[in-house]
């Protein structure tokens, strides 16, 4: 008998902190799949216009090209989306989807090659039948390619702006002396990893001394990783309040 299904999964760090992620239905999965399917169909057409250009110089040449080619193009284009738009593709921007480590991690490159690689064996016999059923069972909704690489699709809403203005009253910003810096760090972080951040904030007073100095030590490291601000404007203030600064220009 399969697991029961949830529409949420909890993620919960060693400092004691629990973040819910929202787990994408397979009826939107299906959706932004056939939006990526016309992408790739659109790419085979462009690659076969140009592969059909070596007919002059022999036709099994340019059929030989064309289906290499096209094979590249239909794996690459989900690999390259997935990668440099951390975890997701065309359609799964249009339908606010997104691919993430199934513990929370941040996504590897290895996963994302996994996942894409056994979508073949997911689309079989036909129109992701295999894949489709995998989801329905499986109490998380992943295919066969998800539960290989550790990876789940996650939907995340649209972000409500919090009252930053009772959150951070009264604090100056020392960030926002740096708008190019500011500009890097909006780039780099994930919606997600922006919630994490503010939620963190929002439920500081719960958490214990320790596990709250180690949680806003982690958030400060990886932040810092993203847009390394100069030292004139982090000296002297703690992570939390750094992991407010943060906050604060990613919001507002």
């Amino acid at each position: 008998m399969p697991p029961a299904r949830t529409n949420t999964m909890l993620i919960r760090t060693p400092e004691g902190v629990t973040f819910p992620l929202h787990l994408a239905d397979p009826v939107t999965r299906c959706l932004a799949w056939l939006i990526d399917h016309f992408c790739i169909l659109a790419l085979a057409w462009i690659i076969g216009f140009a592969a059909s250009m070596l007919r002059w110089i022999s036709y099994d040449l340019s059929g030989a090209v064309t289906i290499a080619l096209y094979f590249c193009g239909s794996i690459g284009y989900p690999i390259v989306a997935e990668w440099f738009w951390r975890g997701q593709t065309i359609g799964k921007r249009i339908f606010r989807l997104r691919v993430v480590d199934e513990d929370g991690l941040r996504l590897k490159f290895s996963q994302i090659v996994i996942r894409n690689l056994l979508r073949f064996v997911d689309s079989l016999p036909s129109f992701y039948l295999v894949g489709g059923v995998a989801t329905l069972l499986n109490s998380r909704a992943q295919r066969l390619g998800d539960i290989a690489a550790n990876t789940i699709v996650i939907r995340h809403a649209q972000p409500i702006v919090p009252d930053l203005d009772q959150l951070l009253p009264g604090k100056f910003n020392s960030f926002r002396g740096y708008p190019h810096l500011v500009a890097r760090l909006r780039q780099g972080v994930s919606p997600e990893e922006a919630g994490i951040a503010l939620r963190a904030l929002m439920r500081r007073e719960n958490l214990d001394p320790e596990a709250r100095l180690e949680l806003f030590a982690q958030l400060t490291g990886h932040f810092a990783e993203l847009a390394a601000f100069p030292p004139e404007c982090t000296d002297g203030i703690s992570d939390e309040q750094y992991v407010r600064n943060v906050v604060d220009v990613l919001f507002r």
